[in-house]
């Protein structure tokens, strides 16, 4: 008899053990407390969910403990219930998501779950369960909170709060996104509306150099020490290496293997500046091949931290009818109407010591004919000096002392040139025309004091004005001649995001490579490619 109670009293306390928490100790290699997986058609009946269910889940499961406030509100705002099964067992969604995270790479990361082997273990029919159905639902759980984080908030701001970096939004819910996913699981994979649309272009480029690397093709080109540079109609070794990593990147339509500069090779050489920011001209010179020989893996590493940049913008500017980009490394603006370029142009942005800021901001009014209200440390650095040095200095430059400060009048002068574009800026920051047009013809652009300068900014003041009734052509050009400042309210704000992009996917699908001039992309590498998921 006493046999019989020791042996229900073990029983009991086995049961118990193991019912109460719905896991599995991870730390040891028994299976005695593991709940059997029941039959399908009860699945959801086995899932035992609450507050402390989830606590004790990430008691076991430590090196998840971070994503355990996102997992209790995921649960809290589903009132507990099961998220990964259903009648049937684990639903398909959750087969989606696991390849999804088995692939981040694509995604433009490098990092992986903590527990991916356990996760595949879930997956693998040919291996028999070892994890019980909470400990799976919460397993799941987890790594589609990670996997969210990963690929649509991006790297913490905490982590680049205070280095002068645009601070990524954070609004995006964790349920809300789980709720689309779950009611279109292959979403997934067209979730288009979830990012900034230049995020997708930039992944399907992706894979292409992914794909490039993989096929061992990127050679090194070695340049002939005896020519200086290369023209059309020079025959050498080096001009067919070109060739052919020039029908690589797609610049060429195939490759000849011809060692001579011929018109075909031209074709692609003008390509290849006009994706890279060079002046469109025939001759090839060193800094050329030194692009051309940048490794593979560079260029996927440059991608990848361009599709982070494109995590921190807000999607809706993709729904809005029109929008203004400006990059800052390509020295290029753009501006949207129905997802279409309207408008290209070149830009100059502020120096290295004066660099400008990434925000996003929405443009309010635009000011014809404007005053330069000069910054006071511009006065103090520069103004004072010429003043000390010519005392109409004033006067010859169309400037004048107003309420203790100084302004340039509106004129030919004036270095804001005949219309400005105004949004909220805590750094005094707007875009502009400019009277200094040759500048624009500069390969490198970065010598402003922080504000864009436009090159067709007056084509861009007709083009966001064009359906207003209120202001035709002929009052917008007597406006902008007419050296009084006059102010333009627009009927709706149009969004503006000043961007820093060392890469960039036209409409075309074109990928161009910008040079880094604020040294950034090393900096952001590093937090990105931290492949720590714990």
């Amino acid at each position: 008899m006493k046999n019989l109670i020791l042996f229900i009293t073990l029983l009991l306390f086995s049961f118990l053990h193991s019912s109460a928490f719905g896991l599995r100790n991870t730390t040891s290699n028994k299976t005695s407390f593991n709940l059997p997986l029941p039959e399908k058609k009860n699945t959801i009946s086995y899932i035992k969910v609450d507050s402390l269910v989830i606590t004790r889940f990430f008691k076991v499961y430590a090196n998840l403990k971070k994503h355990k406030l996102d997992v209790l509100a995921l649960y809290k705002k589903r009132n507990y219930h099961s998220v990964w099964f259903d009648k049937e067992g684990i639903i398909e969604f959750a087969h989606l998501l696991h390849s999804k995270v088995d692939q981040l790479e694509q995604e433009g990361l490098k990092s992986s779950f903590a527990y991916k082997d356990k996760v595949a273990l879930i997956f693998n029919k040919q291996v028999t369960p070892t994890l019980t159905p909470t400990e799976t639902e919460l397993l799941l759980s987890t790594m589609f909170v990670f996997y969210a984080k990963k690929v649509y908030k991006g790297i913490d701001p905490e982590k680049i709060r205070g280095i002068g970096w645009f601070i990524p939004p954070k609004n995006l819910s964790y349920t809300t996104l789980l709720q689309s996913l779950l009611t279109d699981p292959q979403s997934l994979d067209k979730d288009d509306n979830l990012l900034f649309g230049q995020y997708y272009k930039l992944r399907d480029v992706l894979k292409k150099y992914q794909q490039m690397e993989q096929n061992g093709d990127w050679n090194v080109i070695v340049k002939d020490s005896s020519i200086r540079e290369y023209k059309p109609g020079d025959t050498s070794k080096t001009i067919a290496q070109i060739r052919q990593r020039l029908a690589i990147t797609g610049d060429l339509k195939k490759d000849s293997k011809n060692n001579r500069y011929d018109e075909e090779l031209l074709t692609g050489i003008l390509n290849f500046k006009k994706r890279n920011g060079y002046k469109s001209d025939p001759i090839i010179t060193s800094s050329h091949i030194q692009r051309l020989n940048i490794p593979i893996e560079n260029y996927i590493k440059t991608i990848m931290v361009n599709m982070e940049r494109c995590r921190w913008i807000a999607p809706e500017l993709n729904k809005a009818p029109e929008y203004i980009i400006v990059n800052i490394p390509s020295f290029k603006l753009f501006f949207k109407r129905e997802c279409k370029t309207e408008l290209e142009s070149n830009i100059f942005v502020g120096s290295t010591m004066n660099e400008t800021v990434i925000f996003s901001s929405m443009i309010s009014h635009l000011v014809f004919s404007p005053y330069w209200n000069i910054p006071t440390s511009i006065v103090q650095s520069e103004i004072k000096t010429a003043m000390d040095g010519d005392k109409n200095y004033l006067i010859e430059n169309d400037m004048e002392w107003n309420k203790g400060r100084v302004r340039q009048k509106p004129g030919p002068k004036n270095l804001l040139g005949k219309v400005k574009f105004i949004f909220p800026s805590s750094n005094d920051i707007y875009l502009h025309d400019s009277p200094s047009t040759t500048l624009f013809e500069s390969e490198y652009r970065a010598y402003s004091h922080g504000c864009i300068n436009i090159n067709k900014a007056q084509e861009l003041a007709y083009l966001i004005l064009n359906n207003d009734p209120d202001w035709p052509v002929e009052r917008i050009k007597k406006a902008m001649d007419g050296g009084k400042e006059t102010t333009c309210y627009l009927k709706n704000k149009i969004p503006v995001h000043l961007g820093y992009f060392t890469t960039w996917v036209n409409d075309s699908g074109e990928i161009s490579f910008f040079n880094d001039i604020y040294q950034r992309d090393d900096r952001l590498a590093e937090l990105l490619f931290d492949t720590d998921s714990k």
